[in-house]
């Protein structure tokens, strides 16, 4: 419970006003897990525009919410994510396209959708706590971006991950070509979005966009929520200064991303979740962390 912090009330009670094309919950009210599951399975979870919506307001709830100390990012139904939406009413690409007569205001209104539905799927990537994807079935397209943006992935043998834009005749616009090629290398990246082939969870997990495949979606599910149940016991100031360092070393020198440590260490090493690591490893206990 968010306790006296009107933040933390303030967004669980956010939470519990629910959404349209998600399910955020909390399984066990012991552990600091949330999930977040794409929830419509009718239409393979396809990325519609209240998902693009949503999307960003889930994970920002969670990244206020101090309960709230690891994200799994699931989805119910046969398949994870059959990519973004094409031809729904209120589709921001459509829209914007035929938005205007004059080619360059059409042009615009297109940027400003991209624009958006770019930030959509960052900010998976822009919240604080760890988000862990389990992928089952088939995830495509827009679906191999949303879990591009996630911290760990995890999927069952049975999924199979395609990037299908360029079958499509666009260039994938959503983070597949920034994120990719730092996960899986630039070759692999290539490979997958000039074919637009479908590869397997163990050439996903050769390749590295997977770190885990389980034998089922059972699982996989218990699998993943033991993950994220490992992580949210750790310190969470830990937990969530290393996501940061990890993200903004991804994008400098080595030498930048080690000044920036030193510089995150010598605020954050003052903490009383230091001194308690170091007590408990010398009592040989379970240290108990600080709550946020």
């Amino acid at each position: 419970m968010a306790g006296g912090d009107p933040a933390a009330a303030a967004a669980e009670a956010e939470l519990r006003r629910g959404f349209e094309t998600l399910a955020v919950a909390q399984p066990d009210p012991s552990a600091g897990v949330y999930e977040v599951r794409l929830n419509r399975p009718a239409q393979r979870n396809a990325l519609s525009p209240a998902a693009f919506a949503e999307i960003p307001r889930a994970m920002s709830l969670l990244d206020r919410l101090p309960s709230a100390r690891a994200v799994v990012l699931s989805a119910a139904g046969p398949h994870f994510c059959a990519g973004i939406e094409l031809g729904g009413p209120g589709n921001p690409l459509t829209a914007a396209s035929a938005r205007g007569a004059d080619p360059a205001v059409a042009a615009e209104g297109l940027r400003r959708a991209v624009l958006e539905m770019q930030d959509a799927i960052t900010a998976v990537e822009r919240c604080r706590k760890p988000v862990v994807a389990a992928v089952h079935g088939a995830c495509v397209g827009g679906g191999v971006d949303l879990v591009a943006a996630c911290d760990i992935r995890c999927c069952s043998r049975d999924a199979t991950f395609v990037l299908k834009e360029v079958d499509m005749a666009i260039v994938a616009d959503l983070g597949a070509l920034q994120r990719l090629p730092r996960i899986i290398g630039y070759g692999n990246a290539a490979d997958l979005a000039l074919t637009g082939r479908k590869i397997t969870a163990m050439e996903a997990k050769e390749m590295g966009l997977v770190t885990r495949v389980f034998d089922s979606k059972q699982d996989l599910d218990a699998g993943v929520a033991k993950i994220a149940k490992e992580i949210a016991e750790k310190s969470a100031l830990a937990v969530m200064g290393t996501k940061a360092v990890l993200l903004r070393s991804r994008d400098v020198t080595v030498e930048q991303g080690l000044e920036h440590v030193a510089t995150w260490n010598a605020g954050m090493m003052r903490s009383n979740d230091l001194k308690e690591a170091i007590r408990a490893f010398l009592e040989k206990r379970k240290p108990v962390f600080s709550k946020l």
